[in-house]
């Protein structure tokens, strides 16, 4: 594709050379220039891709988009300014692939809590439908069955734009996608037509990265601000931020709620460790799925497929036959001990207060709950005691441990949570920093009929120590400690 083609949209502020050059590929990163590559300069978290415009060139990149143009030009390479390069890189990677996103349907899913599950579960929704089905989520991306290891919560522009064409050209009518907030701060999904966006609720959580509660309520609000008016924003009325989601959005506004008055309604009729009876829509329905935050889940599943022209019925005999994604509320039993361990992903105060709450709600009288939980080095640090305080306030006992301790040292992380046990509840508190000895202990504490939750990393089959990461398998050490 010819450079004039993959710019024509583009927003420039001035343009040097010729621009009927043949482009190769996009990247951002200079170590991955070829002959022929458009090498994009994006002011990163880390680096800033203006240092290496010179280097890009060495290597062979026949066309440069910059914010600030370099001094010294070469004569032989064609140079577009640009406001903003990361906002570029969305633009012209998505014309580089012949913007595949207009050729499906392609939904993003955005909040604190509830992105995979509901991202999972539309796409097996879909697939069980009949359709072939695309997925962009944490714990994997799949093209159909193909499964496409996922590296990041959302990959960068260029990845994405190459995953959706590859899509396109397997006949997925429906792409289901997590958007996480930096996603959208960093505009990798700029330039993508999205027909929905499903907004699940908010709560602290990326400080470290957004600095300010209000700045990433904002960063997940510019997601629907900027959804196509023949587009749908579904949002969780039930959640105080709901309706602030859709303020400035040109789409249609949609809402679902357990609680109020909502396009969308649902009530709970029971609730147990067998699953969840629901009042769907005027119809009730059985569903295999644990506690009110699966319910919410539930819902907004199903408004999106309705929104999206699917028929009712159909919609609600799929519901009812999906099951849980890998790590959310994903429980076993001990075959002599029947002590319930449940591996659950919540690594936000939200999450782990929700996910406690309903095993409040199911647990039968004399039954203790053993919470093991911790928190993610370099990350933000506000929510440690915060979790530490809820994980003891809702538990009979609970060991703070190691999650991904990652560049930090896991037993100041530790400490750090250690300050939000309330005061007279140090007795029911232990500190064991291996994360393997904490479940392996929590095991031998368990009583007949006691629930161990396993809190934190969910899906995950690797720990992150210094910067390596070690396998480790939170399902797989409970199962063989419960045995």
């Amino acid at each position: 594709m010819s450079l004039a083609e993959i710019i024509k949209k583009l927003t420039s502020i001035s343009n040097i050379g010729d621009k009927s050059i043949p482009i190769k590929n996009i990247v951002f990163d200079s170590r991955k220039v070829e002959a022929g590559s458009l090498f994009v300069a994006v002011k990163g978290t880390q680096a800033d891709g203006h240092r290496y415009i010179e280097k890009a060139i060495e290597l062979g990149a026949t066309a440069i988009i910059c914010e600030t143009l370099p001094e010294a030009k070469n004569k032989n390479v064609a140079y577009i300014q640009v406001a903003d390069s990361a906002e570029a890189l969305g633009q012209v990677a998505s014309a580089f692939y012949e913007h595949p996103s207009r050729e499906t349907k392609l939904v993003g899913i955005t909040g604190t809590n509830g992105k995979t599950t509901t991202g999972t579960l539309l796409y097996r929704l879909y697939s069980d439908l009949g359709y072939k089905t695309g997925l962009l989520s944490t714990v994997e991306n799949k093209i159909g069955e193909r499964i496409v290891p996922a590296k990041y919560t959302t990959p960068d522009a260029v990845e994405l734009n190459a995953l959706l064409r590859e899509m396109v050209e397997e006949g997925c009518d429906y792409v289901f996608m997590e958007v996480s907030s930096h996603a959208i701060d960093q505009r990798r999904i700029a330039g993508l037509e999205f027909s929905g966006g499903v907004f699940t609720n908010i709560s602290h959580d990326h400080l470290d990265y957004h600095k300010t509660f209000k700045e990433y309520i904002n960063v997940k609000k510019r997601f629907f601000d900027e959804l196509p008016k023949a587009a749908f924003a579904l949002t969780n009325i039930d959640d105080k931020r709901g309706e602030v989601m859709l303020q400035n959005t040109k789409a249609q506004k949609t809402t679902y709620s357990l609680r109020g008055l909502a396009d969308y309604r649902a009530n709970i009729i029971e609730n147990n460790l067998s699953g969840l009876i629901m009042e769907l829509d005027g119809e009730e329905f059985y569903a295999r799925l644990i506690g009110e935050f699966n319910a919410y889940n539930l819902l907004s599943i199903y408004a999106t497929a309705r929104l999206l022209g699917s028929e009712k019925n159909e919609v609600l005999r799929a519901l009812s036959n999906l099951k849980t994604a890998e790590g959310r509320f994903d429980y076993i039993v001990g075959q002599k001990s029947r002590v319930i361990g449940i591996v659950d992903y919540a690594h936000t105060p939200d999450a782990l207060e929700k996910v406690l709450e309903t095993i409040i709600q199911l647990r039968k009288k004399g039954e203790r709950i053993i919470t093991i939980c911790g928190c993610g080095g370099d990350r933000d640090k506000t929510k440690r005691p915060v979790m530490a305080k809820i994980a003891c306030t809702m538990s009979d006992q609970i060991i703070l441990t190691s999650d991904n301790p990652r560049t930090e040292d896991a037993d100041t992380i530790i400490e750090e949570m250690e300050a939000g046990i309330p005061e007279g509840a140090a007795a029911k508190t232990l500190s064991i920093t291996n994360r393997k000895q904490a479940i392996k202990t929590a095991c031998q504490l368990a009583q007949n009929g006691d629930i161990i939750l396993l809190a934190g990393k969910g899906h995950e089959k690797y720990q992150e120590i210094k910067g390596v990461k070690h396998p480790f398998d939170d399902k797989e050490m409970l199962k063989e400690f419960l045995k």
